[in-house]
């Protein structure tokens, strides 16, 4: 059975979501950068131990892509989500590298009711991204657009 729906009502400051993990692959990281990110040291090994990184690590829109994920499954798609306006803040804290396992959590900043529209609301919110070690590696604090529960 799913989980109920959550609504913009069930999300209050300080509430912490914990939203899964993930382990990142070589490949993975190889595949997504050599699309979308095709710097050496997300595409070439060899070429990474060379560079100031000393090997090959994942593209930060890769790891940041990885959390839309964990926030989907974790989170969204149980939610009355209506999306959201953008970010206010992206940071890559620390790299990302193959056999990592990444888990993701969200914290409630603020819940602000819509005053021209009173069927939704706008949660702020700090996501991270924590590796196996449990060292932060991004840090994204974002809005997210909520339907209001019916009355």
């Amino acid at each position: 059975m799913p989980p109920p729906l959550r609504h913009f009502e069930d999300f209050g400051p300080g509430d912490v979501i914990e939203l899964g993990s993930r382990r990142i692959t070589r490949e993975s990281i190889i595949a997504f950068a050599k699309e979308f990110d095709p710097q050496v040291f997300h595409v070439d090994e060899e070429a990474a131990k060379q560079t100031i990184f000393g090997g090959l690590l994942a593209s930060g829109w890769h790891t940041g892509s990885l959390l839309m994920r964990l926030l989907h499954d974790g989170l969204l798609s149980h939610t009355a989500s209506l999306g959201s306006p953008g970010i206010d803040e992206l940071r890559w804290v620390k790299p990302v590298r193959p056999g990592d396992t990444l888990s993701g959590r969200m914290t409630v900043l603020e819940s602000i009711p819509s005053r021209s529209k009173p069927d939704r609301g706008m949660v702020r919110s700090l996501m991270e991204l924590r590796n196996q070690h449990g060292e932060v590696v991004l840090t994204v604090k974002g809005l997210s657009l909520l339907g209001r529960r019916p009355a």
